[in-house]
């Protein structure tokens, strides 16, 4: 289920938000390309302005793209090579579709009863040893930021085992901090597994 007021603040923020994401690719994203095979189709589940996802089709990928702001996904249409499409979390492929799921910042949207489900139907989407991109913020409990966004926070060791949980082999972690879009430094793991 999307939270209208969080999608309502990226609508809103779309312009700050593109000017805060607008870096060379990060070293996460060149290692989720790199592993994807050549020509491989990927879902950018969450895909924002699209930045992502119009990087993984400079390098020759088959490229979905997914997101609930109307304004993101407006912004995402405009690359090159990226089909970019309105639709929830819930609206994942029933069957084995994808090479890849780039899932960047986007599942911390979910409250905590859906999540073990959203990871579920990722793992369905991907086809056999297909790669899966978890990005999520480090902490506890479920809040609003103070631009009204929804949040979920997870630990490391929950993550983990969520993903176990959902089928998913734990290939490789990365924790760091970094600003966000309400002008908080925040400590986040990324998370590559294979289904």
């Amino acid at each position: 289920m999307e939270d209208l007021e969080t999608l309502s603040v990226y609508d809103a923020k779309i312009e700050d938000y593109m000017r805060l994401t607008s870096a060379p690719p990060s070293r996460s994203l060149i290692a989720f390309i790199k592993a994807i095979p050549k020509g491989g189709r990927v879902l950018d589940l969450g895909c924002g302005p699209g930045l992502a996802a119009a990087e993984m089709a400079r390098q020759r990928l088959k490229v979905d793209a997914t997101d609930g702001s109307s304004k993101m996904v407006e912004a995402a249409s405009r690359h090159p090579g990226v089909s970019a499409r309105q639709a929830t979390f819930d609206e994942l492929p029933e069957c084995a579709t994808y090479d890849g799921i780039y899932a960047n910042f986007s599942l911390l949207h979910a409250k905590r009863n859906d999540f073990i489900r959203h990871i579920a139907a990722c793992h369905l989407a991907l086809n056999s040893r297909g790669i899966f991109h978890l990005g999520m913020k480090l902490g506890e409990g479920e809040t609003r930021d103070h631009l009204g966004r929804f949040y979920t926070y997870y630990s490391t060791d929950e993550l983990v085992q969520n993903l176990k949980d959902a089928g998913f082999e734990l290939r490789d972690q990365r924790e760091g901090k970094e600003l966000g879009l309400a002008g908080n430094i925040e400590p986040f793991i990324m998370l590559t597994a294979h289904a």
